[in-house]
């Protein structure tokens, strides 16, 4: 690769380091919601656990 570039590449690295620490915040918020309210109401007017589950497939950096 060329240096050129190299700070590109970084960027392109922690991006993508970040979205996979906030997948896994995604998936941890999600298992402690449904252990704590179940499949109750989310707040902010969500279908709470239902919709968090759906957030989990959404790519932050496609």
């Amino acid at each position: 690769m060329s240096q050129k570039y190299w700070d590109l590449y970084q960027l392109g690295e922690e991006l993508t380091d970040l979205e996979d620490a906030f997948r896994l915040w995604r998936f941890r918020h999600v298992t402690t919601v449904e252990r704590v309210i179940g499949f109750k109401r989310g707040t902010g007017g969500t279908s709470g656990v239902n919709y968090l589950k759906k957030m989990l497939d959404v790519v932050l950096f496609p």
